[in-house]
């Protein structure tokens, strides 16, 4: 599933290929956004910046508007040089943006939209909590704050909101809950200030360790590499996400598992070492 490092990826991925470019073609399967490209075109308009916001990429063009997509489970950008086949079929195309050198090409997103910067800060980019993978460095006490004023949820869905800060993903939620000894279903208020500064510095850390590691020139989507341990080997780079009844790699217990919140996202975990 693409998280924050993945989409922080692409953005980098499609700003090389794209910044200071002109647009020569623009195809848009979504009607609201074939509409809003009608009014506003994008065609012989230039790419001023791409850039990722928690989950969101967005790309951001000289008339103004904001070409802005989600990825949910599925989707995926690819960048091609001009005369390069593309490796998903057009029938997965939802958006195609085409300058003199390259197509940058959305397979599979479900979220789309192309908006100005008011209507961008009105919709969810506006509510988001502070990015861990931003430009600075992680505003930790404005993370619990908004934590704090959330209610009583338990802290595996609150790791998840992005609402209270952008990036996290169900992968990443299951493992730094693990590295940090936290039950998934405790809730979030029973868990001090201290816990909080090292669950989300844990995330962080992972989350950017990630974007270094593997990242070159070429479109980075999640194939399933991403790693939070320290093991070369592929059949054990994460903890505990995906291994119900395996050992625990630390204790040997086996790793429990469940579905948690409104979104019956799979969580994993370690009952011994997660008390």
């Amino acid at each position: 599933m693409p998280e924050g490092d993945t989409l922080l990826r692409a953005a980098k991925t499609l700003q090389l290929a794209l910044s200071g470019k002109r647009v020569v073609g623009f195809e848009s399967r979504y009607a609201n956004v074939a509409v809003a490209a009608e009014n506003h075109p994008l065609v012989g308009e230039t790419v001023e910046k791409v850039e990722s916001v928690g989950k969101h990429l967005l790309i951001r063009f000289s008339n103004g508007y904001t070409l802005r997509t989600h990825m949910r489970m599925n989707g995926s950008w690819h960048v091609y040089r001009r005369s390069e086949r593309w490796k998903r079929p057009n029938s997965a195309m939802r958006l195609l943006l085409r300058t003199d050198d390259f197509e940058a090409v959305a397979f599979d997103v479900p979220v789309a939209e192309l908006v100005d910067d008011k209507q961008l800060q009105r919709g969810e980019v506006g509510k988001l909590g502070p990015d861990l993978l931003g430009d600075g460095p992680l505003d930790v006490d404005e993370v619990i704050a908004r934590l704090r004023r959330s209610g009583p949820q338990p802290i595996g869905e609150l790791l998840l909101d992005q609402r209270v800060a952008a990036g996290i993903g169900n992968v990443y939620k299951s493992e730094v809950l693990f590295l940090c000894g936290v039950r998934p279903d405790r809730r979030g208020p029973e868990v001090p200030d201290e816990k909080l500064r090292e669950l989300y510095a844990t995330a962080e850390k992972l989350m950017r360790l990630n974007v270094a590691v593997g990242s070159d020139d070429g479109i980075q989507t999640y194939l399933g590499l991403r790693r939070t341990t320290r093991s070369s080997d592929p059949s054990q780079r994460l903890w505990v996400y995906g291994r119900q009844g395996e050992p625990c790699r630390k204790c040997r217990t086996p790793i429990a598992f469940f579905k948690q919140g409104l979104g019956a996202r799979s969580t994993y975990f370690c009952p011994t070492c997660q008390r």
